[in-house]
């Protein structure tokens, strides 16, 4: 059963999305606590968060931009604010979803269900051996252990773990990382694969990253 996260401070709004939810078969649990907002809603452990905008000592958009540093949990922004505006605000800072108020309730329903099946396909690579990989945070992490991981060095693993088990090519990486603005050539792609491997030996995965002379790099 996937669980909600309601972050919605009036009492009546609250509830009615509570009882939607549950009446669907969803597990649902609230904040009520809005001067730890970014902590309750990190400890929750949700499969999926509808936020609202307007809220008490943090609006909704840097509540997201703040859970974004930490979780890549999906988001549906559930807000009675109808500009364009908004709408751009909370989409740059990691919303997957924006409906406003008032919603129609079987389109939130279907929103909510494509969105978690999207996340569920999306999970099955957010996992390498036994780290548990964040790409919104750039971090790998196993049961004790955590390391960081730079925005190059994310692509490159991010790449290699999209397509584990086949051969990446020099060209393949260059061009993921100029996608993203990041000016690489050669010299400097051979340095992140080489930090990468190291950051991947200090969390035990030894020789993760095999080169294949002339065809490029694979992840086993």
């Amino acid at each position: 059963m996937s669980k909600i996260f309601i972050v919605e401070d009036e009492v009546s709004i609250r509830s009615e999305l509570a009882e939607l939810l549950a009446n669907s078969g969803y597990e649902t649990e609230s904040l009520t606590d809005f001067q730890h907002s970014a902590e309750n809603i990190l400890k929750s452990d949700s499969d999926l968060i509808l936020l609202d905008i307007n809220l008490p000592h943090l609006n909704g958009e840097m509540l997201l931009r703040e859970i974004r540093r930490k979780t890549d949990t999906p988001v549906i922004m559930v807000t009675s604010r109808t500009s364009e505006t908004d709408e751009v605000i909370s989409m740059s800072y990691g919303a997957d979803d924006y409906i406003t108020k008032p919603y129609n309730p079987t389109i939130l329903l279907l929103r909510i269900s494509a969105l978690l099946k999207r996340s569920s396909k999306e999970n099955i690579k957010n996992f390498y051996r036994n780290l548990q990989v964040n790409t919104a945070k750039g971090s790998l992490t196993d049961s004790i252990n955590e390391i960081i991981l730079t925005k190059n060095e994310m692509i490159i693993f991010r790449l290699l773990l999209d397509r584990q088990g086949q051969i990446v090519s020099r060209d393949d990486l260059m061009t993921a990382l100029w996608d993203n603005e990041e000016y690489i050539n050669d010299n400097a792609l051979t340095v992140n694969i080489s930090r990468l491997r190291t950051k991947l030996a200090e969390i035990g995965c030894e020789n993760a990253i095999e080169t294949r002379k002339k065809q490029g790099y694979i992840l086993i």
